[in-house]
C-alpha cells in the first residue's frame, strides 16, 4: 500500500503544475478540506476558488474562467459532479467547447460511510454520453500524478474519477501513460480481465494469481480511459484469448462493461462476463464489506473467467 493518499498526490501534482504553467486553478465547492487541497491554496492562493455548497455553480465559474483563458480543475463528491451539475457541465463546458477539467471524488464504493446517496454508480454513464469528453479513471499514485498532467496538457474538457484514499502502488515511477491507452499489466493466452480504477485493477490482479493457480493463463489489461476507448487493444486480446471479463466500480450499465461490449458485440463478438454493480443502488458500509456485497472482488472475477472460458470451449 502506497502510503501517499490518492488526494495528496492530486494537490501536489497541481502544485506543480501551477508553477509551471500560470493558467492552472484549482476550484472547489466546500471540500478543499476532503481533496486534500488546502496545499493548493496556501501556495496560490490567488488561483484557488471556493464557491460553497453550489455544484451547478462550481462547473459555471469554472467555464467563464476556461473562457479567459484559465485551466480550471474543478472537484467535488462525483454524484455532485455527474448527477447535480450534469447539464451545466454538458451545456458551458461542453457543449461551449472549452477546457474545463471537472474531477469527481469518491467513486462507488469508496464513498463508504456516506452512504447511498453519495455513492456514485452512475457518473461514466452519464459522462460517456457527453460528445467528444475524456474520461479517466487512474489505478494508482504513479498513474494519477501521470494522467494529471495529460489531462493539463489536453485541449478539451475531461472528467477524472479520483479514489481519495490510499491505494497500492502498481506502476514504477517515470512510467509513461496515454489518453486513449490501456496498459497491458500482464500478457495472458486463456481469457482477459479489463479493469478500472484501483481497487478493481487490484482484484483483477489477485484473481489473474488465483487463475495461474488453477493453471489458467489471464492477460490483466489496466483500462485507465473509459473514453476515448483503447478499442485496438480490446479486440488484439480479444482475437488472441477469446473471452473477456470486465471489471469496475459502477454500474454494469453505461460502464466499463458497457463500453467494452459495444466494441466486442459490433466487431469481434467472443463470451464476455462483467463484474461491477447491476442495477443496484448504494448503501452505508465500510468499502471492505460493500466490495464483498456487491461482488467486486477477486473471487467473483474468478467465477466470471471461468463462465467465459466455459463458454468458449
Amino acid at each position: 500500500m502506497n502510503q501517499k493518499e490518492m488526494r495528496t498526490v492530486y494537490a501536489e501534482t497541481l502544485i506543480e503544475l501551477a508553477h509551471e504553467d500560470p493558467r492552472i486553478m484549482v476550484l472547489e465547492a466546500d471540500l478543499m478540506r476532503a481533496h486534500g487541497t488546502q496545499i493548493f491554496k496556501d501556495v496560490f492562493p490567488r488561483r484557488t476558488v471556493g464557491v460553497g455548497v453550489a455544484e451547478a455553480n462550481l462547473v459555471g465559474v469554472s467555464a467563464g474562467l476556461s473562457v479567459a483563458g484559465k485551466i480550471p480543475f474543478a472537484a467535488t463528491f462525483a454524484t455532485f459532479a455527474s448527477r447535480r451539475a450534469f447539464d451545466q457541465f454538458f451545456i458551458s463546458a461542453n457543449y461551449a467547447g472549452l477546457n474545463v477539467k471537472l474531477v469527481g471524488t469518491d467513486p462507488g464504493v469508496s464513498a463508504a460511510f456516506n452512504g447511498g446517496t453519495h455513492m456514485p454508480f452512475e457518473d461514466i454513464g452519464l459522462m460517456r454520453m457527453i460528445p467528444d469528453l475524456v474520461i479517466v479513471e487512474p489505478a494508482d499514485p504513479t498513474s494519477l500524478k501521470e494522467i494529471i498532467r495529460l489531462c493539463a496538457a489536453h485541449q478539451g474538457n475531461t472528467y477524472l474519477r479520483l479514489h481519495r484514499k490510499a491505494l497500492p502502488q502498481i506502476y514504477q515511477a517515470g512510467e509513461r501513460f496515454e489518453l486513449g491507452k490501456g496498459k497491458l499489466l500482464h500478457d495472458g493466452g486463456d481469457v482477459t480481465l479489463v479493469a478500472s480504477g484501483g481497487l478493481l485493477v487490484n482484484e483483477a490482479l489477485k484473481a489473474r494469481e488465483l487463475l495461474k493457480s488453477r493453471g489458467i493463463s489471464a492477460a490483466v489489461i489496466d483500462m485507465h480511459t473509459i473514453k476515448p476507448l483503447d478499442e485496438q487493444l480490446i479486440l488484439e486480446y480479444a482475437e488472441k484469448t477469446g473471452a473477456i471479463v470486465t471489471a469496475e466500480n459502477h454500474q454494469v450499465a453505461g460502464g466499463l462493461g458497457a463500453a467494452v461490449s459495444l466494441v466486442l458485440s459490433t466487431r469481434h463478438p467472443i463470451p464476455m462476463e462483467m463484474v461491477g454493480i447491476h442495477d443496484r443502488f448504494g448503501q452505508v458500509g465500510t468499502q471492505d464489506w460493500l466490495m464483498q456485497h456487491y461482488k467486486l472482488t477477486a473471487n467473483e472475477i474468478v467465477q466470471k473467467a471461468f463462465l467465459a472460458i466455459e463458454r468458449k470451449n
